[in-house]
């Protein structure tokens, strides 16, 4: 499984889930809730992910680090300031939001709910836990008390 471990980048990983999810949708349409579609509600989840996706990037960048989800060994600086005060992966949380949006705009409960499972269990295992395992062992104490007081998500 190790193996796995920063593997697939995100981007891909957002993708291959949403096909599952529209594969998912098409293959199960009992599983269709009609309160669930709403195109409004879906912009606005995707919206917001993609802003606070885009304002990860931003802290990221004024901090002169690298954004690259496959090399997190080359951080520069551990970023603790702007969004990363709430949530230690809002990169993470703006691809999770859009495909929540993604999830309501199929308005189906099984690739809502498996859809959005798979992408967390996946991200969390195979791209969250290596990428602090290597920043805990590049800031050491600093990013301890840092995971202590921010969450992993929200």
């Amino acid at each position: 499984m190790k193996r796995l471990e920063l593997l697939i980048p995100p981007p891909v990983v957002m993708l291959l889930v949403g096909l599952i999810m529209w594969l998912l949708a098409r293959m199960f349409p009992s599983l269709a809730a009609a309160w669930l579609p709403d195109t409004l509600m879906a912009v606005v989840l995707v919206v917001l992910g993609l802003l606070i996706g885009l304002a990860g990037v931003a802290t990221f960048k004024r901090a002169d680090t690298t954004i690259d989800p496959k090399r997190p060994s080359g951080a520069s600086a551990l970023v603790s300031s702007g969004i990363y005060r709430f949530s230690r992966n809002p990169m993470y949380l703006g691809v999770l939001l859009i495909l929540a949006g993604w999830a309501v705009y199929l308005g189906n409960l099984l690739s809502a709910g498996l859809g959005l499972v798979i992408f967390v269990v996946y991200i969390t295992r195979f791209q969250i836990i290596p990428e602090e395992r290597l920043l805990q062992e590049k800031f050491g104490t600093a990013f301890l008390a840092y995971k202590a007081k921010v969450r992993r998500w929200i």
